[in-house]
């Protein structure tokens, strides 16, 4: 299983876990986890997801969700876990 992290931030507004659950829904990408909260207007999310099913490249599926995220109004980035893990360890 190939595992990568999903972030999405940015002013809260409906609609935002819709449409990014169903983009990872439409190309194979299964929810492991998620967490997400809200202070005061701004919406965070963080997602754990399993990305061996999924049947375009990596980089292109985190080009496209940076693209929704910028439609949206949002920030949204998808790491591969390995660098994720790297990056934030102490």
């Amino acid at each position: 299983m190939k595992k990568c992290v999903v972030t999405v931030l940015g002013k809260d507004r409906v609609g935002i876990i819709a449409r990014v659950c169903t983009y990872l829904a439409d190309h194979k990408i299964n929810i492991l986890d998620i967490n997400q909260t809200i202070v005061q207007d701004y919406f965070n999310m963080m997602m754990i997801v399993d990305v061996s099913g999924m049947e375009k490249n990596f980089g292109e599926v985190s080009r496209e969700l940076e693209e929704l995220g910028a439609e949206m109004g949002l920030n949204i980035h998808c790491q591969r876990e390995e660098i994720f893990e790297k990056m934030h360890r102490l």
